[in-house]
């Protein structure tokens, strides 16, 4: 039996306990019940109900528009079959814009969407509400690299981290958003050596998307692996070519994550 079937139900000290073994998480967007329960048979970890739905679902340009109450309906659908992993949910766009915001989304991604943690987009500048929602009881993830959510102030899709200054002020970040009572860290298309020393640098397990090998696991939207994205991010992969059914396609992600030969540095941003 494979060392991720033998934990039951994946919970937040589940993962901090994979970090400090060098076990590699396996994550993945889910958006619905009948994908969601390949995901339970097939060993994920961590399941997250994305923001990113506004654009694999919904046919958005950005994860701008999306509510909270389309979190909401999505997260129900996936906690009815999310039996083993984790299940985290985003906080969409101005949804957590005060202290007071950020708790009442968070209970009603909690109570009504039925989800364990939620995902925020944001560095030192959500110290305070990052603070506030641990100290309700509110497992948080906390979203630094590149934040969809600032795509219009961005101007783009593009790398983060890459000079001295923004390297910097990014491990700082992760500092202390891990000091405010982060209880995970999501690093977004950051170059695998800053994501490797900030992995290192803090006690709470990373996972990134697009930031290399180095972090303790590793998250991708689900229609990427399946090969639907007719515009397919660099940090990608189609599991789907290789293996020809769904069921293939995650159990060889979630196995390529595991033995750390996925991602190469074909699939990362090495500087």
């Amino acid at each position: 039996m494979s060392a991720q079937k033998k934990i039951t139900n994946v919970t937040v000290t589940s993962l901090r306990k994979m970090k400090q073994s060098g076990e590699k998480i396996a994550s993945l967007t889910s958006y619905d019940s009948s994908f969601t329960q390949v995901m339970n048979d097939e060993g994920v970890d961590v399941i997250l109900v994305g923001d990113s739905l506004g654009m694999v679902v919904q046919g958005r340009q950005t994860t701008v528009p999306v509510t909270v109450d389309d979190i909401v309906y999505h997260s129900k659908a996936v906690a009815s079959t999310c039996k083993r992993p984790l299940l985290m949910v985003d906080m969409p766009f101005m949804s957590y814009y005060s202290t007071d915001k950020a708790l009442e989304t968070a209970a009603q991604l909690m109570q009504e969407g039925q989800g364990q943690m939620v995902k925020l987009e944001g560095g030192q500048s959500e110290e305070k509400i990052v603070r506030k929602l641990s100290r309700e009881g509110v497992p948080v993830c906390a979203h630094i690299g590149l934040q969809p959510q600032l795509i219009h102030k961005l101007g783009g899709y593009r790398v983060q981290g890459r000079d001295d200054q923004q390297a910097k002020l990014m491990l700082e970040d992760a500092l202390k958003l891990q000091d405010a009572g982060a209880d995970a860290l999501l690093l977004e298309c950051v170059p695998s050596p800053l994501a490797s020393k900030i992995t290192d640098s803090v006690e709470i397990p990373v996972i990134g998307i697009g930031a290399g090998a180095g972090c303790d696991g590793q998250i991708l939207v689900l229609h990427d692996i399946l090969g639907l994205t007719p515009k397919a991010p660099k940090f990608s992969k189609d599991f789907l070519a290789d293996t020809g059914t769904i069921q293939g396609a995650v159990r060889a992600y979630v196995e390529q994550v595991k033995d750390s030969s996925f991602p190469s540095s074909e699939y990362s941003f090495n500087e």
